[in-house]
């Protein structure tokens, strides 16, 4: 009798903890850095950047977490995600309203803004063959640091401007809305 209440008492525990079990497996890891997104308007369009604001904490970033002539997804956990209601020009290329995934490619004397077709990634594994266009642009040196990694968008008398600031460095990139 002893032996059946022992087996039972077992059957329960696992009926009742089975479910616990598997909503623990399913549980996406917790995010390391906070998300935030920006939103703006420019000349009529408006544009939403959303991604991952890794904080310094005493690391040297720019060359290091950050390394030179690697792509990075500008950003922490998932690539940096733009959405945009109109068509906007970077340099030359015309790109469509819609969203995407923006990353960088930083350089000691130059930046590389990479716009990707492809959304909802990790930005780890991104595919350069949807890369629309890319802009460069040259970093320039901030007087104070910035602790939080930081994207915004701004309205210029020649367009807009998507900026980055993070550690000592700033790096702008022009668009034009699409008329």
């Amino acid at each position: 009798m002893a032996r059946s209440n022992g087996v039972s008492l077992l059957l329960i525990l696992g009926l009742t903890l089975m479910p616990a079990m598997a909503l623990a497996q399913k549980a996406p890891p917790p995010r390391q850095s906070p998300h935030e997104s920006t939103t703006a308007t420019v000349d009529g369009a408006t544009l939403t950047i959303a991604y991952g604001r890794p904080l310094m904490r005493g690391r040297a970033i720019m060359g290091e977490l950050v390394p030179f002539g690697y792509v990075w997804r500008m950003g922490a956990d998932e690539a940096t995600q733009l959405v945009t209601d109109k068509p906007l020009v970077f340099g030359t290329y015309r790109l469509k309203a819609g969203k995407y995934s923006l990353f960088a490619k930083p350089e000691k004397g130059v930046w590389t803004l990479i716009i990707n077709s492809e959304t909802g990634m990790s930005g780890l594994e991104r595919e350069a063959s949807k890369d629309l266009t890319s802009l460069k642009a040259k970093p320039g040196s901030l007087a104070a640091p910035v602790e939080q990694l930081t994207l915004s968008v701004t309205d210029t008398p020649a367009g807009g401007t998507i900026t980055m600031r993070w550690e000592k460095t700033e790096v702008v990139f022009p668009f034009t809305v699409a008329k």
